[in-house]
């Protein structure tokens, strides 16, 4: 098993910027892509952006250019770089790590709060 555990949620102002981290401890060696899905209230929990193992990574077209993410896999840690933030960024934040067999494990979620 991979438990994930985010941080770096808070309250910030629209035009800031936040970075997320989410650290993975247990079975590392079986933890392929990992990623970021946030929720909004009254929302449909959203992907937002994956990184492979190798570094490739994706966004969802909604923070194209506004998020960016990262890892360290010497630290087993993936990060959320967010510039640019607007209040439709407010959401809960997870983690996520894919791990053998088509499994997924997710973290508890941070909570991102954008004031306009």
């Amino acid at each position: 098993q991979v438990q994930l555990v985010e941080s770096g949620g808070g309250l910030v102002q629209a035009g800031g910027s936040l970075r997320l981290s989410c650290a993975a401890s247990g079975t590392i060696f079986s933890t392929n892509a990992m990623g970021w899905c946030r929720q909004a209230p009254g929302r449909q929990r959203e992907w937002i952006a994956v990184i492979t193992s190798g570094g490739a990574t994706a966004y969802a077209d909604s923070v194209k250019g506004r998020l960016t993410i990262s890892r360290n896999n010497a630290k087993n840690t993936v990060y959320l770089q967010m510039n640019s933030l607007k209040p439709e960024d407010t959401a809960v934040y997870y983690c996520y790590a894919d791990i053998t067999g088509g499994l997924r494990s997710w973290g508890q979620g941070t909570q991102v709060t954008v004031s306009s």
